[in-house]
């Protein structure tokens, strides 16, 4: 079987779900099938055929301002002939869409649907009937963060987009979806339930997975880690990503503000771009008096960013946000460590509360540093959650678990395409 996948990005470097998109074209390539992606790069000299860990990648120029991604997202004029080139040339059984709502687009999926492929949708996040990361359904601090509204309307999205807001937009995805998705995913119950809320035809839930590393990072090379950061004899927390405001990063300096009155020897490892963080957060963490309590690492990958995980004592993934499902909750579940989650989207599916970490509404920020002291204070607790949760990811997230269900889903696809 031919399998194609979109998706805006390229680098599996740089997020999640590309990552696990390699990893699950590796495992394809594996049993048998051919694969290859479709991505967009906005340096036109990078267009063209190249190939990336193993995979046989086409990358198409797109580059606009993307204030009008409400627009371009339905239809992009810039991809839609070397597009359908590609689709002449690889002939795909399978067209598996990831992420196409800025470059690729939605009228992408038509094009596979012409050509006679079954394809495959999986929803990674809200952009389907969200212009961003969902924010408002939990009501904020004034709620409490309590609130579950996740029907998209003018009222809520006109005041948050503004110019950017365009009218029948939601509507337009919907029947794209529709007509030209054979088998549509999510990768969380959640999710789900926000989709169907907003009209969008759910076929199954497919969660993340992880190609499991047998090998972590030995004894001497975390404590090296450890050293060239500073972290020598402290308890460590951690989060990891895309620093955003939306990713809680806030709520975690008002938390480690608490913890720090009760856990003198803590620091808070910030795994993610430098640049980013003295831009958008040094100046708070200086403000609730933190700033020499966080140690931010730049960002990391391979083999660093695997040291980093098992130096951490705790893992923390406070979003404020719909966090769909939190595919660094796995990686460090991956290292055997504790995770505290927010309560918010997908991760109470990954975390489980009690059993590998503790799951926390991020607004209660005096719950949450009195979580994060437990698990620094009870070593004992944390090694065991951190254990149970290394045995739930190999049980339940490993790759071979996603490549079976989409191979299921696959057939599906290809069926309804044929008939």
């Amino acid at each position: 079987m031919r399998i194609l996948f979109l998706n805006d990005l390229s680098d599996p470097r740089i997020g999640s779900s590309i990552r696990l998109m390699y990893q699950h074209a590796a495992w394809l390539r594996a049993q048998g099938h051919e694969t290859a992606l479709v991505c967009a790069v906005q340096d036109p000299a990078l267009a063209g055929e190249t190939e990336i860990e193993g995979l046989r990648v086409f990358r198409l120029h797109s580059d606009y301002d993307v204030r009008w991604r409400a627009w371009v997202s339905l239809d992009n004029p810039r991809v839609r002939a070397p597009f359908q080139r590609v689709l002449d040339t690889f002939r795909p059984d399978i067209v598996h869409a990831h992420l196409v709502h800025t470059h690729l687009s939605y009228e992408a999926l038509a094009a596979a649907r012409r050509a006679r492929a079954g394809v495959v949708f999986t929803a990674h996040d809200v952009m389907t009937f969200c212009y961003q990361k969902l924010t408002c359904f939990h009501g904020g601090e004034e709620h409490g963060g309590k609130l579950r509204d996740y029907t998209a309307h003018w009222q809520k999205c006109v005041p948050c987009q503004r110019l950017r807001y365009r009218p029948g937009r939601n509507g337009a995805i919907r029947r794209r979806l529709a007509r030209d998705v054979h088998r549509f995913t999510a990768v969380s119950e959640e999710l789900g339930l926000a989709l169907r809320a907003n009209g969008i035809r759910v076929d199954r839930v497919v969660p993340n997975a992880i190609a499991v590393t047998e090998r972590l990072p030995d004894t001497a090379a975390v404590a090296a880690f450890r050293a060239r950061h500073g972290l020598e004899g402290k308890r460590v927390l951690a989060i990891a990503g895309r620093l955003h405001e939306q990713k809680g990063v806030q709520q975690l300096f008002r938390a480690l503000a608490r913890v720090a009155e009760r856990v003198s020897d803590v620091r808070l490892l910030v795994m993610g771009h430098r640049r980013v963080y003295d831009l958008e957060f040094a100046e708070s963490a200086e403000r609730l008096g933190v700033s020499q309590l966080v140690v931010p690492t730049g960002w990391l990958d391979g083999t660093e960013l695997a040291c980093a995980y098992s130096a951490a004592d705790v893992f923390v993934t406070p979003s404020i946000c719909f966090d769909t499902f939190g595919m660094v909750n796995l990686e460090a579940m991956e290292h055997a460590r504790p995770v505290v989650a927010t309560c918010f989207g997908g991760s109470p599916e990954v975390v489980v509360d009690g059993v590998t970490g503790r799951i926390v509404n991020p607004f209660d920020i005096e719950r949450l540093a009195g979580t994060l002291v437990e698990l620094l204070e009870d070593r004992e607790h944390s090694v065991r959650l951190g254990a149970a949760g290394r045995l739930r990811l190999l049980e339940r997230f490993g790759i071979e678990r996603l490549g079976s269900d989409f191979a299921l889903e696959y057939e599906l696809a290809l069926a309804r395409a044929r008939s």
